[in-house]
C-alpha cells in the first residue's frame, strides 16, 4: 500500500514553534548520553508505531556505532542480556512516560532511575521522553515519510560517549 502524501508540514506552517522544538532537541542532546538517547527515542517510537522515527533513530544509532543486535532486540529489552541495569531503568521510564495513561509514571519506575541517574539527569530523561512522544505525534499525524538521503551525513569523527 503506497504511503499517504504529507498532510501538513509544520516546519512551514508554524516555523517558530517548529524552531523551538528543534532547540529543545538540541538541549536534550547536550544532557543525555547520545547512544542512550538513540535507544530511548527508538523504543518510544516502537511503542507509538512511528515509522518515520523508527527509521530515523535506527539510522542514527547505526551511524553512531550501536550494534544491530541491540537495536533488533530493543523491543524485548526486558528478556535480553544486552542491556545494562542503567539502560533498563531508562527503558522502563521511557515506556511509562510514553504510556502514561496506563502507567501513571509509577513510583517503582521512577525510583529505579535514582540508582543510576541524578535529579538533573532524570529531568533530562523525562524531557527526552516528552520530546520524542511529541515528534512521534507530529510525524504520524502529518504522515511524514523518512528519507534517508535527506539526512545523509559524513561519518562521525567525534569520540563515542561511554556506554550507559
Amino acid at each position: 500500500m503506497p504511503a499517504e502524501p504529507l498532510r501538513m508540514d509544520l516546519s512551514k506552517i508554524a516555523p517558530d514553534a517548529y524552531r523551538h522544538f528543534l532547540q529543545l532537541e538540541g538541549l536534550i542532546m547536550q544532557h543525555v548520553d547520545r547512544k542512550l538517547l538513540h535507544l530511548l527515542k527508538l523504543r518510544a517510537s516502537q511503542i507509538n508505531g512511528c515509522a518515520y522515527c523508527i527509521a530515523m533513530h535506527t539510522d542514527e544509532a547505526l551511524h553512531d556505532g550501536e550494534p544491530v543486535e541491540r537495536l533488533t532486540l530493543l523491543d524485548a529489552w526486558e528478556e535480553s542480556t544486552l542491556y545494562s541495569e542503567k539502560e533498563r531503568a531508562a527503558f522502563a521510564w521511557i515506556e511509562e512516560v510514553t504510556l502514561i495513561a496506563d502507567s501513571g509514571a509509577s513510583k517503582p519506575a521512577f525510583d529505579a532511575l535514582k540508582a543510576h541517574f541524578n535529579d538533573d539527569e532524570i529531568a533530562w530523561l523525562t524531557l527526552a521522553a516528552v520530546q520524542i512522544n511529541a515528534w512521534n505525534r507530529i510525524a504520524i499525524s502529518s504522515r511524514a515519510q523518512y528519507d534517508r538521503a535527506m539526512f545523509a551525513r559524513a561519518p562521525s569523527t567525534e569520540k563515542a560517549a561511554e556506554p550507559a
